[in-house]
């Protein structure tokens, strides 16, 4: 019964900041607001298809979460670095290797590059690779999941 997952909610501190990162910042089209309920929702890939909600809370209320934006492999190999730097974004992996590189996820597998918005949600950018799941590599760079191949 179940396709896939349509929409996830953040609790957000400043809503018209966040209205601004995930609007202007990230580019993702706004299909709703409502100042009543201090909310804003935005259309996640095609409309219709995902969907992301922000309300605004107080900061107690506001909680840390994480989500990921599927990506397209070249997208993040090629351009999720730079394109979060230029809109002054921090990118990161779990590699501890000092690098900002986008890093494997064997188990999956996947590839992916993390980043915070204004409140300091975990987002990542993420995208299925093909081939088999490699458990046993861990968490490691394209370079050496490639060379395993």
């Amino acid at each position: 019964m179940i396709k896939g997952l349509f929409e996830t909610h953040l609790y957000v501190a400043d809503l018209e900041r966040s209205i601004d990162f995930y609007k202007n910042t990230l580019g993702l089209s706004q299909c709703y607001y409502e100042e009543s309920r201090r909310a804003a929702f935005f259309w996640v890939g095609k409309p219709k298809e995902y969907m992301l909600g922000i309300w605004e809370k107080s900061k107690e209320e506001v909680e840390i979460r994480h989500f990921a934006f599927r990506c397209e492999l070249g997208d993040i190999l090629d351009q999720s670095v730079s394109f979060l730097k230029s809109k002054g974004l921090k990118p990161y992996n779990f590699l501890k290797d000092g690098s900002d590189q986008p890093m494997v996820f064997a188990w999956m597998p996947a590839l992916a590059i993390y980043f915070h918005d204004p409140d300091g949600h975990v987002l990542e950018f993420i995208a299925i690779l093909d081939g088999e799941a490699k458990p046993e590599l861990g968490v490691t760079s394209y370079e050496n999941w490639l060379n395993a191949q």
